[in-house]
């Protein structure tokens, strides 16, 4: 029997599970001030992840529109924070 590390050990169980999608939501939770600045951060009410679409909630106008403008940029980014392409939309609610 071959030996793995911990590490490795759970990355094999979180991605024959369904606890990864809720797992990485987390993470961009924890991210989400890094990956878009202090301000969106802040006036962002919720982030979930829904079958590799990106929900991102506020109750700001403006901050939607602009957020509407970065689709792309905001998937480039999770992605890349996450190390995998987790992410193909993004809906603004």
């Amino acid at each position: 029997m071959a030996e793995i590390s911990m590490s490795d050990a759970i990355k094999v169980f979180l991605n024959k599970s369904k606890l990864k999608s809720g797992i990485q939501a987390l993470q961009i939770e924890d991210a989400w001030e890094k990956i878009m600045g202090k301000t969106i951060a802040k006036y962002t009410d919720k982030i979930e992840i829904i079958n590799q679409t990106l929900f991102i909630s506020s109750t700001v106008a403006p901050l939607k529109n602009e957020l509407l403008y970065q689709k792309e940029k905001i998937i480039e980014r999770v992605n890349e924070a996450l190390g995998e392409k987790v992410i193909n939309q993004v809906v603004i609610k």
